[in-house]
């Protein structure tokens, strides 16, 4: 298959909030395959500050209505992504969407049969999959280390006590709650390791006061050979624990949450600076083998550098060069099954 490595792809975003501004501007304007045209601001105008050259509509219908974009960027409130999506690939466009895709798999699959009549691609944002401590997890499981993996564990904590203000996560409408906030990025990775699960229990809390909707979840799902992978959330953990907890019959991994892009970009850092996506020292993962013998070694691994380059990489390969993209449909729908259970 030939490749078109000089195809430059206009892109826009739907929103310049945090998510706009964090992880999806300064990877569409680092890498070259991309042009960032556009953005959707109703109110305050501030990305013009960041790119001088950047177009701040007033409307996603005119962005929309803009001729010269190929790629929009759906990272508006989760209940809007289905109606955004719709109305983007309606105006023609490849679209890029942040988790959760949709509420429920009944839309996924409206917008995938949209995207084939249309001849438009649907592309998801999933980024943990980038994440420096995941890269990790994956070297470990990679090296078999560990022997026939038994269970794992992956933890997304924080502590946020009040009600929050965004509605859309606070309200009790479609998509909200923390299990839609957080569950799509960690059942994400465990689908991109072990596939579809054989079954699979999900437990939801609310502990806040006045919470309208869940503040907790965790989900045990079953794989063959007993393999069992819990994903945990809370927003009430004061000390957070291990995000990621691996037992086999020859070992055991730990390592705490540690990817730092986030943090970097929300400080100004940029992914051309020296340290950008390095964790710091003593965030290494611990990996504890036994020999034969009962003998226990402990080694120190430490994380990849963290970079979301790589999934822009993947959008611009897929809409250029028709590289099948590494999230698939089955993945969002096996994700949003479990979501809308």
């Amino acid at each position: 298959m030939s490749t078109n490595s000089d195809k430059i792809i206009p892109a826009g975003l739907l929103a310049y909030g945090m998510s706009g501004k964090v992880f999806h501007a300064p990877f569409l304007n680092n890498h070259k395959g991309f042009q960032l045209k556009a953005v959707v601001e109703r109110n305050q105008k501030k990305a013009t500050a960041d790119y001088p050259d950047l177009i701040s509509y007033g409307s996603i219908d005119e962005l929309l209505n803009d001729g010269e974009i190929e790629l929009v960027v759906i990272n508006t409130p989760n209940n809007l992504h289905f109606e955004h999506s719709k109305a983007a690939l309606q105006s023609g466009k490849n679209i890029l969407v942040e988790k959760p895709f949709t509420a429920t798999s009944a839309q996924a699959k409206e917008l995938f049969e949209l995207a084939d009549q249309v001849g438009r691609q649907i592309l998801f944002y999933q980024n943990r999959r980038w994440d420096s401590d995941f890269a990790a997890v994956k070297k470990v499981l990679a090296s078999g280390k560990l022997g026939k993996l038994n269970e794992m564990h992956l933890r997304y904590d924080r502590y946020r006590n009040e009600i929050g203000a965004k509605v859309f996560k606070e309200e009790a409408i479609e998509a909200s709650g923390l299990l839609y906030d957080l569950g799509p990025h960690l059942l994400d990775q465990v689908i991109s390791l072990f596939g579809k699960p054989l079954s699979f229990h999900k437990i939801l809390g609310k502990n806040r006061k006045d919470t309208k909707v869940d503040d907790y979840f965790s989900i045990q799902l079953q794989y063959p050979d007993s393999v069992n992978v819990f994903v945990t959330s809370s927003m009430l953990v004061v000390n957070p624990q291990a995000a990621f907890v691996l037992h086999g019959v020859s070992g055991s991994f730990i390592k705490k949450r540690t990817d730092i892009q986030e943090e970097q970009l929300l400080s100004g850092k940029k992914l051309t600076d020296e340290g950008f996506g390095i964790e710091a020292a003593g965030s290494e993962g611990l990996l504890t083998t036994i020999d034969d013998k009962g003998n226990k070694t402990n080694e120190t691994i430490p994380s990849e550098v963290g970079s979301y380059l790589p999934l822009f990489e993947a959008v611009y390969q897929a809409l250029a060069n028709g590289v099948a993209y590494p999230v698939s449909r089955l993945d969002i729908i096996t994700q949003l099954e479990i979501l809308e259970s």
